[in-house]
Protein backbone atom coordinates (compact mmCIF):
# COMPACT_ATOMS: atom_id res chain seq x y z
CA UNK A 1 0.00 0.00 0.00
CA UNK A 2 3.05 2.23 -0.28
CA UNK A 3 1.22 3.86 -3.14
CA UNK A 4 -1.71 5.18 -1.42
CA UNK A 5 0.42 5.97 1.83
CA UNK A 6 2.77 8.28 -0.81
CA UNK A 7 0.15 9.85 -2.45
CA UNK A 8 -2.68 10.20 0.31
CA UNK A 9 -0.97 13.53 2.00
CA UNK A 10 -1.03 15.22 -1.30
CA UNK A 11 -3.86 14.54 -3.32
CA UNK A 12 -7.12 15.39 -3.05
CA UNK A 13 -9.40 12.71 -2.58
CA UNK A 14 -10.72 10.61 -5.50
CA UNK A 15 -14.04 11.57 -5.23
CA UNK A 16 -12.82 14.68 -7.01
CA UNK A 17 -12.01 12.62 -10.19
CA UNK A 18 -16.02 12.41 -10.62
CA UNK A 19 -18.59 14.30 -8.75
CA UNK A 20 -21.84 13.03 -11.10
CA UNK A 21 -22.74 10.25 -12.63
CA UNK A 22 -22.04 8.71 -15.85
CA UNK A 23 -24.62 6.49 -16.08
CA UNK A 24 -27.07 -17.56 -23.01
CA UNK A 25 -27.76 -20.03 -24.92
CA UNK A 26 -30.47 -22.66 -23.99
CA UNK A 27 -29.55 -26.02 -26.09
CA UNK A 28 -33.62 -26.81 -25.43
CA UNK A 29 -34.33 -23.05 -27.07
CA UNK A 30 -35.69 -22.03 -30.71
CA UNK A 31 -34.79 -19.17 -32.32
CA UNK A 32 -35.88 -17.40 -35.52
CA UNK A 33 -35.02 -14.24 -37.23
CA UNK A 34 -36.85 -11.57 -39.10
CA UNK A 35 -35.32 -9.08 -41.16
CA UNK A 36 -36.75 -5.76 -41.77
CA UNK A 37 -35.57 -2.32 -43.66
CA UNK A 38 -32.91 -1.17 -41.46
CA UNK A 39 -33.59 -3.79 -38.63
CA UNK A 40 -32.98 -7.45 -36.96
CA UNK A 41 -35.72 -8.56 -34.89
CA UNK A 42 -34.34 -12.08 -33.21
CA UNK A 43 -36.76 -13.85 -30.89
CA UNK A 44 -35.75 -16.82 -28.99
CA UNK A 45 -38.31 -19.28 -27.15
CA UNK A 46 -36.84 -20.52 -23.83
CA UNK A 47 -38.43 -21.98 -20.62
CA UNK A 48 -41.65 -21.91 -19.76
CA UNK A 49 -42.26 -20.44 -23.37
CA UNK A 50 -40.63 -16.82 -22.29
CA UNK A 51 -39.50 -14.88 -25.05
CA UNK A 52 -36.31 -12.88 -25.31
CA UNK A 53 -35.61 -9.92 -28.08
CA UNK A 54 -32.75 -7.86 -29.32
CA UNK A 55 -33.60 -5.56 -32.04
CA UNK A 56 -30.95 -3.05 -33.94
CA UNK A 57 -32.28 -0.10 -35.80
CA UNK A 58 -29.42 1.38 -38.27
CA UNK A 59 -30.19 3.88 -40.91
CA UNK A 60 -28.30 1.88 -43.69
CA UNK A 61 -31.01 -0.45 -46.46
CA UNK A 62 -27.91 -3.30 -45.50
CA UNK A 63 -27.95 -4.88 -42.08
CA UNK A 64 -24.64 -5.71 -40.84
CA UNK A 65 -23.01 -7.62 -38.41
CA UNK A 66 -23.39 -5.07 -35.62
CA UNK A 67 -27.10 -5.67 -36.07
CA UNK A 68 -27.14 -9.24 -35.29
CA UNK A 69 -26.67 -8.90 -31.37
CA UNK A 70 -28.44 -11.10 -28.58
CA UNK A 71 -29.46 -11.16 -25.27
CA UNK A 72 -28.79 -15.15 -24.22
CA UNK A 73 -30.15 -16.91 -21.29
CA UNK A 74 -28.47 -19.76 -19.26
CA UNK A 75 -31.19 -22.70 -18.74
CA UNK A 76 -29.88 -24.25 -15.69
CA UNK A 77 -30.32 -20.32 -13.87
CA UNK A 78 -33.52 -19.55 -16.21
CA UNK A 79 -35.41 -19.88 -12.81
CA UNK A 80 -33.23 -17.21 -10.89
CA UNK A 81 -34.14 -14.43 -13.90
CA UNK A 82 -37.97 -15.11 -13.92
CA UNK A 83 -38.55 -14.46 -10.57
CA UNK A 84 -40.14 -11.41 -11.41
CA UNK A 85 -41.26 -11.33 -14.77
CA UNK A 86 -43.96 -9.62 -14.59
CA UNK A 87 -44.43 -7.72 -18.08
CA UNK A 88 -43.70 -12.30 -19.09
CA UNK A 89 -46.45 -12.25 -22.03
CA UNK A 90 -46.51 -8.79 -22.93
CA UNK A 91 -47.35 -8.14 -26.50
CA UNK A 92 -48.46 -4.10 -26.85
CA UNK A 93 -47.68 -0.85 -25.19
CA UNK A 94 -51.03 -0.72 -24.20
CA UNK A 95 -50.63 -4.09 -21.71
CA UNK A 96 -47.59 -3.30 -20.59
CA UNK A 97 -48.56 0.02 -19.17
CA UNK A 98 -51.54 -1.84 -17.65
CA UNK A 99 -49.31 -3.84 -15.81
CA UNK A 100 -47.19 -1.30 -14.48
CA UNK A 101 -50.05 0.41 -13.29
CA UNK A 102 -51.49 -2.52 -11.45
CA UNK A 103 -48.19 -3.27 -9.48
CA UNK A 104 -48.44 -0.04 -8.25
CA UNK A 105 -52.21 0.28 -7.44
CA UNK A 106 -51.71 -3.94 -5.73
CA UNK A 107 -48.66 -1.62 -3.69
CA UNK A 108 -46.06 -3.54 -4.96
CA UNK A 109 -44.64 -0.32 -6.71
CA UNK A 110 -44.06 2.87 -5.38
CA UNK A 111 -46.25 5.56 -7.37
CA UNK A 112 -43.35 7.68 -7.56
CA UNK A 113 -41.46 5.05 -9.38
CA UNK A 114 -44.40 3.69 -11.66
CA UNK A 115 -45.17 7.25 -12.65
CA UNK A 116 -41.03 7.71 -13.74
CA UNK A 117 -41.62 4.63 -15.61
CA UNK A 118 -44.34 5.48 -17.30
CA UNK A 119 -42.99 8.63 -18.28
CA UNK A 120 -39.78 6.61 -19.31
CA UNK A 121 -41.95 4.53 -21.61
CA UNK A 122 -43.51 7.28 -23.10
CA UNK A 123 -40.27 9.12 -24.32
CA UNK A 124 -38.91 6.49 -25.47
CA UNK A 125 -41.77 5.00 -27.48
CA UNK A 126 -41.70 8.59 -28.99
CA UNK A 127 -37.95 8.12 -29.44
CA UNK A 128 -37.37 4.82 -31.58
CA UNK A 129 -40.82 5.53 -33.35
CA UNK A 130 -39.19 8.68 -34.50
CA UNK A 131 -36.83 7.00 -36.12
CA UNK A 132 -39.67 5.76 -38.78
CA UNK A 133 -38.71 2.12 -38.00
CA UNK A 134 -41.75 0.13 -38.84
CA UNK A 135 -41.25 -2.75 -36.44
CA UNK A 136 -41.02 0.09 -33.69
CA UNK A 137 -43.91 -1.46 -31.75
CA UNK A 138 -41.62 -4.09 -31.48
CA UNK A 139 -38.75 -2.93 -30.60
CA UNK A 140 -40.10 -0.38 -27.87
CA UNK A 141 -42.43 -3.34 -25.95
CA UNK A 142 -39.22 -5.75 -25.81
CA UNK A 143 -36.71 -3.73 -24.40
CA UNK A 144 -38.76 -1.99 -22.17
CA UNK A 145 -40.31 -5.40 -20.79
CA UNK A 146 -36.58 -6.45 -20.16
CA UNK A 147 -35.91 -2.90 -18.50
CA UNK A 148 -39.03 -3.18 -15.94
CA UNK A 149 -38.32 -7.13 -15.16
CA UNK A 150 -34.99 -5.95 -14.22
CA UNK A 151 -36.43 -3.39 -12.13
CA UNK A 152 -39.25 -5.69 -10.46
CA UNK A 153 -35.95 -8.02 -10.14
CA UNK A 154 -33.93 -5.84 -7.83
CA UNK A 155 -36.97 -4.59 -5.78
CA UNK A 156 -37.31 -8.35 -5.06
CA UNK A 157 -33.93 -8.76 -4.43
CA UNK A 158 -31.68 -6.19 -4.46
CA UNK A 159 -27.92 -6.36 -6.33
CA UNK A 160 -25.53 -4.71 -4.24
CA UNK A 161 -22.78 -2.61 -6.05
CA UNK A 162 -19.35 -3.29 -4.80
CA UNK A 163 -16.33 -0.37 -5.03
CA UNK A 164 -15.19 -1.94 -8.24
CA UNK A 165 -17.86 -3.45 -9.95
CA UNK A 166 -17.68 -6.51 -12.83
CA UNK A 167 -19.88 -6.34 -14.96
CA UNK A 168 -22.76 -8.63 -14.48
CA UNK A 169 -22.96 -11.32 -17.85
CA UNK A 170 -24.70 -14.42 -16.42
CA UNK A 171 -27.20 -15.82 -16.15
CA UNK A 172 -28.57 -12.80 -17.31
CA UNK A 173 -26.44 -10.38 -19.65
CA UNK A 174 -26.85 -6.77 -18.66
CA UNK A 175 -24.29 -5.10 -20.93
CA UNK A 176 -26.38 -6.88 -23.75
CA UNK A 177 -29.55 -5.65 -22.42
CA UNK A 178 -28.10 -2.23 -22.01
CA UNK A 179 -26.72 -2.06 -25.67
CA UNK A 180 -30.42 -3.63 -27.05
CA UNK A 181 -31.73 -0.79 -25.19
CA UNK A 182 -29.65 2.41 -26.66
CA UNK A 183 -29.18 0.98 -30.04
CA UNK A 184 -32.41 2.06 -31.13
CA UNK A 185 -31.88 5.37 -30.60
CA UNK A 186 -28.99 5.90 -32.31
CA UNK A 187 -28.86 6.71 -35.92
CA UNK A 188 -25.56 5.18 -37.48
CA UNK A 189 -26.37 6.66 -40.58
CA UNK A 190 -25.54 10.11 -39.06
CA UNK A 191 -23.12 8.86 -36.66
CA UNK A 192 -19.26 8.79 -36.97
CA UNK A 193 -15.98 7.48 -34.99
CA UNK A 194 -12.79 9.56 -34.76
CA UNK A 195 -9.08 8.49 -35.06
CA UNK A 196 -10.16 5.02 -35.66
CA UNK A 197 -6.34 4.10 -36.10
CA UNK A 198 -5.57 5.53 -32.62
CA UNK A 199 -8.10 2.74 -30.98
CA UNK A 200 -6.19 0.38 -32.59
CA UNK A 201 -2.73 1.87 -31.30
CA UNK A 202 -4.40 1.61 -27.78
CA UNK A 203 -5.86 -1.76 -28.14
CA UNK A 204 -2.05 -2.72 -29.04
CA UNK A 205 -0.58 -1.41 -26.06
CA UNK A 206 -3.20 -3.05 -24.12
CA UNK A 207 -2.48 -6.26 -25.34
CA UNK A 208 1.40 -5.05 -24.28
CA UNK A 209 0.39 -4.89 -20.42
CA UNK A 210 0.05 -1.00 -21.00
CA UNK A 211 -2.21 0.90 -18.75
CA UNK A 212 -4.96 2.54 -20.52
CA UNK A 213 -6.64 6.12 -19.11
CA UNK A 214 -9.70 7.83 -21.41
CA UNK A 215 -9.38 11.38 -20.26
CA UNK A 216 -13.30 12.45 -21.21
CA UNK A 217 -15.96 14.86 -21.42
CA UNK A 218 -19.35 13.19 -19.98
CA UNK A 219 -22.61 14.01 -21.90
CA UNK A 220 -25.30 11.65 -20.78
CA UNK A 221 -26.43 8.45 -18.84
CA UNK A 222 -25.65 6.73 -22.43
CA UNK A 223 -22.80 7.53 -22.83
CA UNK A 224 -20.89 4.10 -21.61
CA UNK A 225 -23.66 2.31 -24.25
CA UNK A 226 -22.62 5.00 -26.86
CA UNK A 227 -18.62 3.80 -27.20
CA UNK A 228 -19.29 0.72 -26.88
CA UNK A 229 -21.83 1.03 -29.50
CA UNK A 230 -19.47 2.70 -32.05
CA UNK A 231 -16.68 0.31 -31.11
CA UNK A 232 -18.26 -2.80 -31.03
CA UNK A 233 -16.86 -3.62 -34.92
CA UNK A 234 -13.43 -2.55 -34.79
CA UNK A 235 -12.63 -2.84 -30.71
CA UNK A 236 -14.90 -5.47 -29.22
CA UNK A 237 -12.40 -5.71 -26.32
CA UNK A 238 -12.49 -2.41 -25.56
CA UNK A 239 -16.42 -2.14 -25.57
CA UNK A 240 -17.32 -4.50 -23.49
CA UNK A 241 -14.59 -4.41 -21.51
CA UNK A 242 -13.82 -0.89 -20.12
CA UNK A 243 -13.76 0.05 -16.78
CA UNK A 244 -15.91 3.61 -16.06
CA UNK A 245 -15.33 6.00 -13.09
CA UNK A 246 -19.01 6.59 -12.24
CA UNK A 247 -21.01 8.50 -9.54
CA UNK A 248 -22.61 6.87 -6.66
CA UNK A 249 -25.94 7.18 -7.91
CA UNK A 250 -25.64 4.68 -10.23
CA UNK A 251 -26.23 2.14 -7.35
CA UNK A 252 -29.01 4.22 -5.76
CA UNK A 253 -31.18 5.21 -8.64
CA UNK A 254 -33.74 2.42 -9.75
CA UNK A 255 -33.94 3.16 -13.58
CA UNK A 256 -30.48 3.28 -13.69
CA UNK A 257 -29.00 0.67 -12.08
CA UNK A 258 -29.91 -2.24 -14.41
CA UNK A 259 -27.62 -0.07 -16.93
CA UNK A 260 -25.16 0.11 -14.13
CA UNK A 261 -25.14 -3.65 -13.48
CA UNK A 262 -23.86 -4.17 -17.16
CA UNK A 263 -20.25 -1.94 -16.99
CA UNK A 264 -17.81 -2.14 -14.98
CA UNK A 265 -17.34 0.48 -12.84
CA UNK A 266 -15.23 2.26 -9.90
CA UNK A 267 -18.13 3.53 -8.25
CA UNK A 268 -17.50 6.54 -5.85
CA UNK A 269 -19.77 8.54 -3.55
CA UNK A 270 -19.50 12.35 -5.43
CA UNK A 271 -18.34 15.58 -3.36
CA UNK A 272 -21.76 17.40 -4.27
CA UNK A 273 -23.97 14.97 -2.34
CA UNK A 274 -21.77 13.47 0.44
CA UNK A 275 -23.36 15.40 2.96
CA UNK A 276 -27.02 14.67 1.79
CA UNK A 277 -27.66 12.64 4.21
CA UNK A 278 -25.33 13.48 6.91
CA UNK A 279 -25.18 10.25 9.06
CA UNK A 280 -23.78 8.46 6.49
CA UNK A 281 -20.75 10.68 5.61
CA UNK A 282 -18.30 8.59 7.29
CA UNK A 283 -19.45 5.47 5.68
CA UNK A 284 -19.28 7.02 2.23
CA UNK A 285 -15.86 8.18 2.82
CA UNK A 286 -14.69 4.49 3.71
CA UNK A 287 -16.05 3.55 0.29
CA UNK A 288 -14.19 5.71 -1.45
CA UNK A 289 -11.07 4.85 0.02
CA UNK A 290 -11.80 0.74 -1.30
CA UNK A 291 -12.60 2.64 -4.65
CA UNK A 292 -9.22 4.40 -4.40
CA UNK A 293 -7.46 0.95 -3.15
CA UNK A 294 -9.27 -0.64 -5.88
CA UNK A 295 -8.42 2.00 -8.57
CA UNK A 296 -4.60 0.73 -7.53
CA UNK A 297 -4.53 -2.17 -7.59
CA UNK A 298 -5.99 -2.30 -11.17
CA UNK A 299 -3.55 -0.36 -12.30
CA UNK A 300 -0.72 -2.43 -10.78
CA UNK A 301 -2.18 -5.15 -12.08
CA UNK A 302 -1.86 -3.91 -15.90
CA UNK A 303 -4.15 -3.93 -19.58
CA UNK A 304 -6.67 -1.97 -17.71
CA UNK A 305 -8.70 0.63 -20.06
CA UNK A 306 -10.21 3.19 -17.71
CA UNK A 307 -12.54 5.96 -18.88
CA UNK A 308 -13.03 8.96 -16.43
CA UNK A 309 -14.57 12.40 -16.78
CA UNK A 310 -12.55 15.22 -15.02
CA UNK A 311 -15.27 17.63 -15.37
CA UNK A 312 -16.67 15.89 -12.31
CA UNK A 313 -19.92 15.51 -14.24
CA UNK A 314 -22.41 16.00 -17.45
CA UNK A 315 -21.84 19.02 -19.96
CA UNK A 316 -24.70 20.98 -20.17
CA UNK A 317 -26.08 23.74 -22.83
CA UNK A 318 -25.12 27.15 -22.05
CA UNK A 319 -28.35 29.21 -20.35
CA UNK A 320 -27.65 32.03 -22.77
CA UNK A 321 -26.84 30.61 -26.27
CA UNK A 322 -28.15 27.00 -25.36
CA UNK A 323 -24.66 25.78 -27.08
CA UNK A 324 -23.40 22.59 -25.86
CA UNK A 325 -19.57 22.40 -25.19
CA UNK A 326 -17.27 19.73 -23.05
CA UNK A 327 -17.42 21.00 -19.72
CA UNK A 328 -13.88 22.60 -18.11
CA UNK A 329 -11.53 19.71 -16.20
CA UNK A 330 -11.10 19.80 -12.94
CA UNK A 331 -6.81 20.95 -13.36
CA UNK A 332 -6.51 18.55 -9.73
CA UNK A 333 -8.52 15.49 -11.24
CA UNK A 334 -6.42 15.19 -14.21
CA UNK A 335 -3.10 15.39 -12.23
CA UNK A 336 -4.95 12.38 -9.74
CA UNK A 337 -5.24 10.49 -12.36
CA UNK A 338 -2.00 11.25 -14.08
CA UNK A 339 0.04 10.99 -10.60
CA UNK A 340 -1.94 7.04 -10.07
CA UNK A 341 -0.86 5.57 -13.48
CA UNK A 342 2.87 7.03 -13.00
CA UNK A 343 3.09 5.27 -9.75
CA UNK A 344 1.64 2.21 -10.56
CA UNK A 345 4.50 0.63 -11.79
CA UNK A 346 3.30 -0.20 -15.46
CA UNK A 347 3.67 1.97 -18.69
CA UNK A 348 0.65 3.78 -18.70
CA UNK A 349 -0.51 6.45 -21.38
CA UNK A 350 -3.22 9.20 -21.08
CA UNK A 351 -6.08 10.13 -24.25
CA UNK A 352 -7.91 12.38 -24.62
CA UNK A 353 -11.33 11.17 -25.71
CA UNK A 354 -14.75 13.31 -26.86
CA UNK A 355 -18.02 12.41 -26.96
CA UNK A 356 -20.85 14.04 -28.72
CA UNK A 357 -24.33 12.50 -27.72
CA UNK A 358 -26.75 14.28 -25.72
CA UNK A 359 -28.97 14.23 -27.81
CA UNK A 360 -29.99 11.02 -27.28
CA UNK A 361 -30.32 11.07 -23.45
CA UNK A 362 -29.93 14.89 -22.27
CA UNK A 363 -29.22 15.99 -18.62
CA UNK A 364 -31.53 18.10 -16.90
CA UNK A 365 -30.69 21.53 -17.21
CA UNK A 366 -28.85 21.93 -13.53
CA UNK A 367 -27.56 19.67 -11.19
CA UNK A 368 -30.58 17.97 -9.29
CA UNK A 369 -29.93 16.69 -5.51
CA UNK A 370 -33.12 14.10 -5.95
CA UNK A 371 -32.99 11.12 -7.08
CA UNK A 372 -35.39 10.16 -9.71
CA UNK A 373 -34.45 12.85 -13.00
CA UNK A 374 -37.08 12.41 -15.98
CA UNK A 375 -35.64 11.09 -18.90
CA UNK A 376 -35.96 12.75 -22.42
CA UNK A 377 -34.80 10.36 -25.04
CA UNK A 378 -34.43 10.90 -29.09
CA UNK A 379 -33.29 9.35 -32.00
CA UNK A 380 -30.18 10.94 -33.17
CA UNK A 381 -26.54 10.54 -34.47
CA UNK A 382 -23.52 10.32 -32.09
CA UNK A 383 -20.15 10.94 -32.26
CA UNK A 384 -16.81 9.64 -30.48
CA UNK A 385 -13.24 10.26 -31.51
CA UNK A 386 -9.65 9.94 -29.28
CA UNK A 387 -7.12 12.36 -30.07
CA UNK A 388 -2.85 11.18 -29.42
CA UNK A 389 -1.70 10.39 -26.13
CA UNK A 390 -0.82 13.36 -24.20
CA UNK A 391 2.88 12.85 -22.26
CA UNK A 392 3.29 14.95 -19.40
CA UNK A 393 7.27 14.62 -19.47
CA UNK A 394 6.82 16.69 -22.90
CA UNK A 395 5.14 19.58 -21.63
CA UNK A 396 7.04 19.92 -18.35
CA UNK A 397 10.41 20.49 -20.33
CA UNK A 398 8.39 23.41 -21.52
CA UNK A 399 7.49 24.60 -18.57
CA UNK A 400 8.84 26.20 -14.55
CA UNK A 401 7.78 24.61 -12.04
CA UNK A 402 5.69 22.29 -10.68
CA UNK A 403 1.99 24.12 -10.98
CA UNK A 404 2.61 25.30 -14.81
CA UNK A 405 2.75 21.52 -15.58
CA UNK A 406 -0.33 20.87 -13.97
CA UNK A 407 -2.26 23.67 -15.51
CA UNK A 408 -0.76 23.04 -19.09
CA UNK A 409 -0.84 19.32 -18.76
CA UNK A 410 -4.77 19.91 -18.03
CA UNK A 411 -5.13 22.53 -20.44
CA UNK A 412 -3.58 20.59 -23.13
CA UNK A 413 -5.95 16.97 -22.60
CA UNK A 414 -9.35 19.83 -22.30
CA UNK A 415 -8.25 21.72 -25.78
CA UNK A 416 -7.22 18.29 -27.41
CA UNK A 417 -11.48 17.08 -25.89
CA UNK A 418 -12.76 20.65 -27.29
CA UNK A 419 -11.26 20.60 -30.79
CA UNK A 420 -12.50 16.95 -31.31
CA UNK A 421 -15.85 18.29 -30.57
CA UNK A 422 -15.81 20.75 -32.97
CA UNK A 423 -15.26 18.10 -35.71
CA UNK A 424 -17.60 15.84 -34.21
CA UNK A 425 -20.53 18.78 -33.90
CA UNK A 426 -19.26 20.10 -37.86
CA UNK A 427 -20.30 16.23 -39.03
CA UNK A 428 -23.07 15.63 -37.22
CA UNK A 429 -25.43 18.72 -35.95
CA UNK A 430 -23.48 20.89 -39.17
CA UNK A 431 -24.77 17.80 -41.53
CA UNK A 432 -21.21 17.79 -43.35
CA UNK A 433 -20.51 13.95 -42.31
CA UNK A 434 -16.98 12.92 -43.42
CA UNK A 435 -16.09 15.85 -44.98
CA UNK A 436 -15.69 17.64 -41.93
CA UNK A 437 -12.82 15.85 -41.33
CA UNK A 438 -9.26 17.19 -40.22
CA UNK A 439 -6.05 16.84 -40.58
CA UNK A 440 -6.33 16.40 -36.47
CA UNK A 441 -9.20 13.86 -36.48
CA UNK A 442 -10.07 11.42 -39.26
CA UNK A 443 -13.82 10.84 -39.69
CA UNK A 444 -15.44 7.12 -40.04
CA UNK A 445 -18.09 4.65 -40.01
CA UNK A 446 -16.71 1.59 -39.40
CA UNK A 447 -19.76 -0.54 -38.80
CA UNK A 448 -20.90 0.10 -43.07
CA UNK A 449 -19.61 -2.27 -45.26
CA UNK A 450 -16.79 -0.85 -47.32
Amino acid sequence: MSVISSLSSTMPPIIELLKDRVSSSSSSSSSSFTAFSGVVLQCRTVNRGIKLYSVCNCSSSNVTSMADKQVELKRENVKQLLRSRVMHGVRSGEELLSRLRKESEDGRLPVNVASALEDLYENYRNAVFSSENPNAEEIVVANMSAMLDCIFLDMEDSFVISPYHEAVREPFDYYSFGQNYIRPLVDFGTSFVGNIAIFREMEEKRQQGHNIILMSNHQSEADPAVIALLLEETNPHIAENLIYVAGDRVITDPLCKPFSMGRNLLCVYSKKHMYDEPELVDMKRRANTRSLKEMVLLLRGGSQVIWIAPSGGRDRADPVTNEWQPAPFDISSVDNMRRLVEHADVPGHIYPLSLLCYDIMPPPPQVEKEIGEKRRMSFHGVGLSVGPEVNYHDIARRCSNEDEVKLAYAHHVQESVNEQYKVLKAAIHGKQGLIASTPAVSLSQPWHPC
